[in-house]
Order: structure tokens, then C-alpha cells, then sequence
């Protein structure tokens, strides 16, 4: 799918333009403390003209036939970005779980790692994370490694998603 540059983007916001706009696609999730699972996803990164992005991702699990069968995680926040391709991510989960990351992206590809964790009395402990995007033939890879409940840093999540 053609993707064209916003003639309002912010200069900050050039090394992760190619984020810009609406994915589709499928992942899979494990850890130790649940059973893996497969599910779909729709990610939304948007701009208006400021040093940053507005972020928002939902998934629903599906079974093998990839038909939905329960609704899954959501997350919005800012990727706040920075000169020379430094960034910042504030998130928020429905899960109860807020995050503040630093990171840096070039060449098509951005790393974050946690600088804080927050969670609510009835959240999971998540203690670290480690999130990898990737813009590989077009399409938005990504991998979240997580540190929880006593287990150290290990994969999480990952996905496969293309531009709608």
C-alpha cells in the first residue's frame, strides 16, 4: 500500500514516520504464568503536525482457524519523539499496568526499553519489558519481551501486521 509523508510532520518525528497509519495482522502470546496463544491485532499510530505520535493498539484472541473467540489487550500513549532519533513512550494498559520507555529508532527499526513500571493493585507485576518494531518488506514486525511475576526478561509477544 502507498504510503505518503504528512507535509505537517514534525522533523523529530522523521526517523518513525513509517509508522504512520492503520495495521492489521495476527501474532502469537506466551509466558510462563498462561497457556500461548494466537491472536489478530489492529495498531493505530497518528500525527498532527507535534513532536509526537498518538498510539493505540487492540487485539482479540482467535483460535486456529483465526475466528475470534475473546477479546485481548488494549494500549494507548505517546511516542514522544526526540533530535537524532531518540524516543520517549508513555503508555497506559487495560490491564492496569502504565509504562514510561526511552529508546531510539534508525533505519527502520525502533528499540524501547522500560525506564518505569506502574500497576494497580489488581494488575499483573510487571517489572521491565523490551519491545523491538521492525519495518520489514512493507510490513510492521514487532517483538515485546517482558520481566513479571517473578520471571525474568524473556518473549512475550510478537506479530506480523501490514498497513490497512
Amino acid at each position: 500500500m502507498a504510503f505518503q509523508i504528512p507535509e505537517n510532520l514534525h522533523p523529530d518525528c522523521g526517523p518513525v514516520v513509517w509508522l504512520l497509519g492503520t495495521w492489521h495482522g495476527n501474532g502469537r502470546g506466551d509466558y510462563p504464568t498462561i497457556e500461548a496463544y494466537q491472536y489478530k491485532q489492529e495498531v493505530v499510530f497518528q500525527q498532527d503536525g507535534r513532536p509526537f505520535f498518538h498510539y493505540f493498539a487492540r487485539s482479540w484472541v482467535i483460535d486456529e482457524n483465526g475466528e475470534t473467540i475473546g477479546q485481548g489487550a488494549q494500549e494507548t500513549g505517546f511516542l514522544r519523539c526526540l533530535p537524532e532519533g531518540r524516543l520517549e513512550l508513555v503508555l497506559a494498559h487495560n490491564t492496569g499496568i502504565s509504562e514510561v520507555w526511552y529508546g531510539v529508532a534508525e533505519a527502520g527499526k525502533v528499540e524501547l526499553r522500560t525506564a518505569g513500571v506502574s500497576y494497580t493493585e489488581t494488575a499483573k507485576e510487571v517489572v521491565a519489558g523490551h519491545r523491538l518494531y521492525g519495518n520489514v518488506e512493507g510490513d510492521l514486525l514487532y517483538a515485546y519481551d517482558m520481566e513479571a511475576e517473578g520471571h525474568p526478561l524473556q518473549p512475550h509477544l510478537w506479530a506480523r501486521l501490514q498497513r490497512a
